[in-house]
């Protein structure tokens, strides 16, 4: 199973509960056929593949059998496991889907398509474009915070952790100075992130540099001898091992790769950039879509939330046009909280508001708790207004709100990012989706991002029924933040497939959304080192959509949507086109 996406430390990245069982059983007196009992094995064998293969996740779940190891980012690694998937997929070709359980017919399906559609992407050198401000080689240690530290064994575990990603960085170093010379380059705004937070990195006492303060704390679970020897060991390989790896990226950034990277922004500047653009806009998005698709759905979602949003402007009784409004909303002490932790208050507030209307929209809720937290300055200032980490062992889920320069993170916005990030949005289905029973455990942890995000897009609306947009400002910011998602599938399929700049990206929101400069630079430029995952969202949420109006019409009084919601939630994370599937299938079952 592929679990790359599962470790990212933004938006959803994490797990819940110990899973080193890997079996699943099955629940039935007959013998069951050859290749039920195959299937069954080859899973079981798979998932023991897929921890060792990723030790961090593996960690995660609670398996400390791999906790001293890291995944290699290295162009040998990123072949083997082109080698390992294509294993994959010749074991499955040998099993007759037909001779397996209804319920192993829908798990074939996913693990076959996962292998497929990775396995399509291994024609594209990505490990050439994976510098990225959003996270990467420049904050492996970010990785730490998510795990827990028990004794004095789990801190040198992470020591070793530590070295494994210091050759990570040297693996950065070489493949990016062999994709300078084939011509595979992020453009200069991505490469000019990432130096500016190694950079940052570098100018750090030793006593708080990110690497360090993990270790901080060892002393509440070693003696004062032992923490005192690891903590000077390991102040001992940053200065003198860690530091100069990084110093030697960073110079090579700053010096060589910088002048000669691209100033164009667009994915389709690469070589072969087009056909791999519309390969991450069909992987992105589980659909056939092409990116000119794409590109008019946007168009048209664009057009149908600004005639609502000039409606809310109407209501509140302003004199000024579109744009004078946007303006207000943008510059207006009142809209603006002074403090971060002023803002950090109101956002733990809104959480707790709509915990208490959860019952009405799910009948199943999940056990994982979570809490409301702030982005770590480190890397606040280059990142979103907020993402989600699912819970992990030993540790709930969490919502993590920006707080840096408070004065440009609207009130607004905090009831849309709430529902979005938290309940009912990525903590409710995500921590259902790993609380399921049952089933193989590949499945509590497949992350499809059409899915998930589109889910955390189609919560947003939830909101409505909730209350929490009654204020006619705090309706125009669950609309902002629609328009955010529909303005995506426009500038990413603009910047990436039809030669838009990064100024018509930024004015195409400046003209539509109340987001801020601040925000709005932030998000395009993130689009721009991650083409095509930003088009997920407003495809997933439509297609939700699509499927709850097929119901409502299909079932009329009998439709109920706390039922709907348990249903489509209940299957995890699945392609649309299943989802679809599903949905039918819940429409055939109330009809009768």
């Amino acid at each position: 199973m592929k679990f790359g996406q599962l470790l990212s430390v933004v938006l959803i990245a994490g797990i819940v509960g110990v899973a080193t069982n890997v079996g699943y059983e099955y629940f039935t007196t007959e013998k069951p056929h050859p290749d039920q009992e195959k299937f069954k094995e080859f899973l079981d064998e798979n998932w023991a593949d897929s921890m060792e293969k990723s030790p961090l996740f593996a960690s995660l779940l609670g398996d400390k059998r791999y906790d001293d190891k890291v995944s290699s980012n290295s162009i040998e690694d990123f072949f083997t496991e082109a080698e390992y998937e294509s294993y994959v997929l010749d074991v499955l070709s040998q099993i007759d889907p037909n001779n397996l359980s209804e319920e192993d017919q829908l798990n074939y399906r996913l693990l076959k398509s996962d292998y497929e559609i990775s396995l399509e992407g291994r024609k594209y050198p990505g490990y050439y474009m994976r510098l990225n401000q959003r996270g990467g080689v420049q904050d492996y240690y970010l990785y730490g915070n998510r795990l827990n530290f028990t004794d004095l064994e789990s801190y040198k575990n992470w020591f070793e952790r530590v070295k494994g990603y210091t050759q990570n960085v040297r693996n950065s170093l070489e493949i990016n100075k062999e994709g300078l010379e084939l011509g595979y380059t992020q453009p200069k705004l991505v490469a000019r992130g990432v130096s500016a937070q190694i950079g940052a990195m570098l100018d750090r006492d030793l006593e708080d540099h990110p690497y360090y303060k993990i270790f901080k704390n060892v002393g509440e679970v070693a003696s004062p001898e032992d923490a005192l020897a690891l903590q000077d060991e390991v102040k001992d390989y940053i200065q003198n091992v860690l530091n100069p790896v990084y110093r030697e990226l960073y110079d090579f950034l700053v010096n060589e790769y910088l002048p000669e990277s691209r100033d164009s922004i667009g994915i389709s500047d690469v070589p072969n950039g087009k056909e791999w653009y519309e390969y991450l806009a069909r992987y992105h998005t589980t659909t056939s879509l092409t990116p000119d698709e794409i590109h008019e759905i946007g168009l048209v979602e664009v057009a149908k939330i600004r005639a609502e949003m000039e409606k809310i402007i109407e209501q509140v009784g302003w004199e000024g046009d579109f744009n004078s409004f946007l303006q207000y909303l943008r510059t207006d002490p009142r809209f603006y909280f002074e403090t971060g932790e002023e803002l950090l208050q109101a956002y733990r507030a809104m959480s707790k508001e709509i915990d208490a209307y959860m019952p009405t929209l799910f009948n199943k809720l999940p056990r994982a708790p979570y809490g409301v937290i702030p982005i770590p300055m480190e890397s606040a200032p280059f990142t979103t207004t907020a993402y989600y980490n699912a819970p992990s062992e030993g540790r709930p889920g969490y919502y993590y709100a920006n707080l840096y320069m408070p004065e440009v993170r609207p009130k607004y916005e905090i009831p849309v990012l709430s529902v979005h990030e938290a309940v009912p949005g990525h903590h409710h289905q995500i921590s259902l989706a790993q609380e399921m029973e049952n089933v193989p455990n590949f499945r509590k942890y497949l992350s499809i991002t059409a899915f998930v995000e589109g889910w955390g897009l189609y919560s947003e609306q939830l909101g409505e029924s909730m209350g929490i947009y009654d204020d006619p400002y705090d309706k125009f910011g669950q609309l902002t933040y629609d328009m955010w998602r529909a303005v995506r599938l426009v500038v990413d399929t603009g910047m990436h497939y039809k030669n838009w700049t990064r100024e018509d990206a930024v004015n195409l929101f400046l003209e539509n959304t109340a987001k801020t400069e601040q925000d709005i630079n932030n998000e395009v430029d993130r689009y721009i080192a991650w083409p095509g995952q930003a088009l997920a969202y407003k495809i997933g949420q439509l297609k939700i959509m699509e499927l709850r109006d097929k119901s409502k019409e299909a079932l009329g009084e009998d439709f109920d949507i706390k039922d709907f919601h348990d249903h489509i939630l209940s299957f995890g994370s699945i392609p649309l086109n299943i989802l679809e599937e599903k949905v039918d299938e819940f429409i055939e079952a109330k009809s009768k």
